[in-house]
């Protein structure tokens, strides 16, 4: 049971991200050579790298690219600032969104570049009010869109999922990634203090999985070298998670550290409870102690035959130990069937995480639970084993 809520904790810290390395643009010095000359500025990720990191990271198991721009997006007369995200169907669970009605982005969608959004609830309140945006078009530049889903709303994060730096997803719109680039391009004009400037970017950011957090500081490092290699210039930033990566190692060693002790209390408690069983027992079976030695038993052979019996007490329990632990399994689930039937109250007020709690178990916890029982038997048994090797023979035979 402790295992299997060290793992869930663990996941829920993996889920918040801990597993992520995000790649992400940034733009530049203003006099880096890269930028010098020309009205528009490339800089950051390009589409390449995403096929050359994919490529050249065997530990990836996805990985998710995006291009964000700022654009003001109608709906009739309404209009609203919002992040245009050109994003990929795998974008949703990354960053833990929540579809309300309609559908999110396909696989189809990207394939046939098809002009589709996904609104997120602060935008569609301000373009459709009280409406169903669903099925309507809204305007970005000149082109129109239509509307095939809605996100819940969401707060603002950072650092979690796929997220740098904090932000509000509530006022996203959410288009296929390949329709951004053909609709749109990578070419984008910013005012700043009356002026007006071009950049070039293909990706803003590309959020990598891998499988493992031991993972992430190898595959980190293989992307740094990649990037190093065919970008002249520093235009982009990794970020590993190491915050997230150390509380999900403080808990693991948490959870080891609890388990110890709740173990080590246990193993103190039934030491104890061997050793008085044995010397009850070496003090009922004084006389017969008195006629092994005077046959010629030496005080060896003495502590070999109570040593004997104490590992065969203790890993008897050791045995029966391993196989209530295996019991666990189909246990669990029934209790929790039970309490669903007589207390369903009080299993829903439970948070959702204890309701679907389960048991884990570890193969090497087995072997090592056998060999501390019967090591546990031997250290307790030591005493009794001594005291009777002992005893003198003469006093053992008189013994009634």
């Amino acid at each position: 049971m402790g295992e299997g809520v060290s793992y869930q904790a663990q996941q829920q810290i993996k889920d918040l991200g801990a597993t992520n390395i995000i790649v992400r643009s940034v733009k530049p010095p203003e006099d880096s050579s890269r930028t010098a000359g020309g009205f528009f500025i490339p800089y950051g990720l390009l589409r390449e790298d995403y096929t050359r990191i994919l490529a050249n990271v065997p530990t990836i198991r996805n990985a998710v690219p995006m291009r964000e721009i700022r654009k003001e997006v109608r709906n009739e007369d309404r209009a609203v600032d919002a992040k245009l995200v050109g994003c990929t169907p795998d974008y949703l669970d990354l960053n833990r969104l929540r579809i309300a009605r309609g559908r999110f982005l396909e696989d189809r969608d990207l394939t046939e570049v098809a002009n589709v959004a996904v609104l997120a609830a602060h935008t569609a309140e301000q373009l459709f009010r009280h409406e169903d945006p669903i099925g309507r078009s809204v305007q970005i530049g000149t082109d129109f869109y239509v509307v095939v889903g809605l996100t819940e709303p969401r707060g603002a994060s950072a650092a979690i999922g796929g997220s740098l730096e904090a932000r509000d997803y509530d006022l996203d719109v959410y288009i296929p990634l390949d329709t951004l680039r053909w609709r749109i391009g990578d070419m984008v004009m910013t005012a700043r203090a009356g002026s007006r400037e071009g950049e070039i970017v293909e990706l803003s950011q590309i959020t990598l999985t891998v499988g493992d957090l031991d993972e992430v500081d190898e595959a980190a490092a293989i992307i740094q070298s990649l990037l190093e290699k065919y970008h002249k210039v520093r235009d982009y930033a990794i970020v590993v998670p190491k915050e997230l990566l150390r509380q999900a190692e403080m808990l693991r060693m948490l959870f080891n550290v609890l388990l110890v002790l709740i173990a080590g209390i246990s193993l103190l408690v039934g030491g104890i409870g061997i050793m008085n069983i044995m010397l009850a027992t070496v003090t009922e079976r004084t006389r017969e102690i008195g006629i092994r030695r005077a046959l010629g038993a030496t005080q060896g052979d003495i502590i070999r035959q109570f040593l004997t019996e104490t590992v065969v007490l203790s890993s008897t329990g050791g045995l029966l130990g391993v196989i209530f632990g295996f019991l666990c399994i189909p246990a669990v689930p029934m209790i929790r069937r039970l309490l669903n039937a007589f207390f369903p109250h009080v299993v829903a007020s439970l948070p959702p995480n204890l309701q679907k709690l389960e048991p884990r178990i570890a193969l090497w916890s087995i072997v090592a639970a056998f060999c501390i029982s019967v090591a546990v038997g031997m250290l307790f048994g030591l005493y009794p084993a001594r005291r009777a090797a002992q005893m003198d023979p003469i006093e053992a035979l008189r013994h009634e």
